[in-house]
């Protein structure tokens, strides 16, 4: 069946910039194309494809969703649909606040101007974006997101809808059962993947609940406990707040894309440390990871 929805997302929002990171996306499971972005969510027991379309302005912006799945929508599900799309796309972000406190910084001020209403995605689950930050540590993007969609492809549910398969993310059940021969099959080292196994393992057998992880309000109390984790080091927890908790302050200093993009914009050598973009990044205060996510916008758009 399918269903449609509408949401009405706070302005300002640019729906096509703000899926452009998924523009080179699989299209079995999440990409952007044409004024189009499809993924597929959970909701309960079941899998539902999510197509959503933009209408109206960054001013006034309004989205049109469809909702394809096997089984039957009730109406209380069909709005969980639209809470989780809220939640993926941070919808209901006010982006107001991030744009006046960098209105001092030039070259934050330029590209806020011409990348206004872009909001970051986030993960359906903290595990996926765990995951992803484990899969991304030391290869480049490119590389990284063709191993995450083979994961997906090898361990996620799938969904036919029209004739055409897509695919989930794995539960931390299915990555928990996985062999080092499977991974490896996905172009996963055997040290990463044993490094996704165990997060899985600790998550199925619920000795970690990283949605809990959540409710924690101080970023580096989460960034603490996420670095117990064996393979996981800061950059890649604050990763993964970042992406599956949408947390803001979060910011992967030693991610070379993002430390090149400032030392570029900031006209301050080709190489700079960790360090010193952690510095230029304190005049951002609580909003240093959402102006991290501009500047690698910036770079991968070629602004």
């Amino acid at each position: 069946m399918s269903v449609t929805l509408i949401l009405n997302p706070t302005p300002p929002y640019d729906f096509t910039l703000s899926t452009f990171v998924f523009s080179n996306g699989d299209p079995q499971i999440r990409k952007a194309e044409n004024g189009r972005f499809w993924q597929v969510i959970q909701i309960g027991d079941q899998l539902v494809l999510t197509e959503i379309i933009a209408e109206g302005t960054t001013g006034n912006p309004m989205l049109k969703v469809r909702l394809s799945t096997d089984g039957t929508l009730t109406p209380g599900e069909k709005e969980q649909a639209g809470n989780i799309i809220s939640r993926i796309l941070n919808l209901n972000d006010y982006l107001v606040p991030f744009y006046q406190a960098v209105r001092n910084d030039p070259p934050m001020r330029d590209l806020t101007k011409r990348l206004r209403g872009l909001k970051p995605l986030t993960t359906p689950t903290v595990f996926e974006a765990l995951v992803d930050s484990v899969v991304e540590q030391q290869i480049s993007l490119a590389v990284a997101r063709t191993l995450e969609s083979r994961l997906t492809k090898m361990f996620g549910d799938s969904l036919v809808v029209e004739g055409q398969t897509f695919y989930a993310f794995p539960t931390p059940e299915r990555m928990a059962s996985a062999t080092p021969e499977q991974f490896r099959s996905c172009g996963l080292s055997a040290m990463k993947g044993g490094y996704i196994r165990n997060a899985a393992e600790q998550v199925a057998r619920e000795e970690l609940d990283l949605e809990q992880l959540r409710n924690i309000r101080d970023s580096e109390k989460i960034i603490t406990e996420l670095t117990k984790l064996k393979g996981v080091g800061r950059w890649t927890a604050e990763l993964a707040i970042l992406r599956g908790m949408h947390r803001l302050d979060a910011f992967p200093a030693d991610d070379l894309g993002l430390r090149r993009a400032i030392a570029q914009r900031y006209q301050i050598g080709e190489k700079i440390t960790g360090e010193e973009a952690r510095k230029i990044a304190d005049q951002w205060g609580e909003w240093k990871g959402l102006a991290a996510y501009y500047l690698l916008i910036a770079d991968q758009m070629g602004i």
